[in-house]
């Protein structure tokens, strides 16, 4: 059974071995990842969602809602973070969350979500399209700090 719901501290372990192992390698000790965790549910603008298979964290996507002056004063949104389980790749798991990001997102009235990836792959952005996100709608520039 798959469960979507919005990530909990209690899951801090699970998400750090799906980080660490499948989306990056920066990634902080589990102890101050659990004290940051903690503090990341306890924010209702950042909805940490996980896809749970059977009691263990396979999938997550994080949404960010953004207070805004503009557009009404709409907040917008900010897809983060989309990752699954090697293991668990193409079942659909990362769709559901996206969908369900989605739906926060107009249920809090956001004029938009924006999404961006480092992947170049075409299996990638053909996900994020199929997905509904337009990728000549914007440019996005990234610079690191």
């Amino acid at each position: 059974m798959v469960t979507i719901r919005r990530a909990e501290p209690e899951d801090a372990r699970d998400l750090h071995e799906l980080y660490k192992g499948h989306l990056t390698k920066e990634v902080q000790d589990v102890s101050k990842f659990t004290a940051l965790l903690t503090r990341i549910t306890a924010n209702p603008d950042y909805h940490l969602l996980v896809c749970d298979a059977k009691g263990k964290v396979v999938s997550s996507v994080t949404l960010v809602i953004i207070p805004n002056l503009t557009h009404n004063s709409r907040p917008y949104s900010v897809i983060e973070n989309v990752v699954t389980h090697t293991d668990f790749r193409n079942l659909g798991h990362a769709s559901a969350l996206i969908d369900k990001a989605c739906e926060i997102a107009k249920e809090n009235n956001c004029y938009k979500i924006t999404i961006t990836t480092g992947s170049k792959k075409e299996s990638t952005l053909r996900f994020y399209e199929k997905c509904g996100f337009n990728m000549n709608e914007k440019t996005a520039f990234l610079k690191r700090l």
